[in-house]
């Protein structure tokens, strides 16, 4: 009885964990890609904040509403097919929501050592950036099987080289600025 228990509240835990990985990964990533371009371009940290918040928010409202879009037409699909079911009961209201909001909060670490205008404040995001994709990742293991050390390695690995593109296409532009 208990490990059905236990069950269940693992299955309404992660009920939502596609959205608040997908929304959190690329809520850092873009967010750090600003950062890294710009910082790589050698322009202004007071450019960063502006361009950084700017995309938070526009690439974090599209993000949640291209999944609403993405369920809702799954949802229909499903109903013209004659094949829908209650499936997961994720509301695509509920989804894109989610979505928005781990694009958001997740997605400030880069800015952050800028919001607080740090010294080496390009160095510092690095590192957030870095320790927000682990502490994200590792986050998965709360739902999953799977070990934590390996969750966060996995979503460092992958995070981390995304922001290494978004430096070098910066660092190869800069001379356009």
């Amino acid at each position: 009885m208990l490990d059905r228990l236990l069950d269940d509240d693992v299955d309404r835990s992660g009920k939502y964990l596609a959205e608040v990985i997908y929304g959190a990964n690329d809520g850092i990533v873009t967010t750090f890609a600003v950062v890294a371009g710009v910082a790589g371009a050698a322009l202004s940290p007071s450019i960063v904040l502006v361009l950084g918040t700017a995309n938070l928010f526009a690439d974090g409202f599209s993000m949640g509403m291209s999944n609403y879009l993405s369920r809702r037409s799954e949802e229909d699909y499903q109903r013209a097919a004659g094949t829908a079911s209650p499936e997961d009961g994720k509301d695509a209201r509920a989804t894109a929501a989610v979505t928005f909001l781990a694009f958001v909060v997740a997605g400030w670490a880069p800015l952050l050592p800028y919001v607080l205008a740090l010294e080496a404040t390009f160095r510092l995001s690095v590192v957030v950036t870095g320790v927000t994709f682990f502490a994200v990742g590792a986050s998965r293991s709360l739902v999953t099987a799977r070990r934590w050390w390996t969750n966060g390695a996995e979503m460092f690995v992958v995070g981390m080289a995304a922001a290494t593109v978004a430096f070098v296409v910066g660092d190869l532009l800069k001379g356009l600025a």
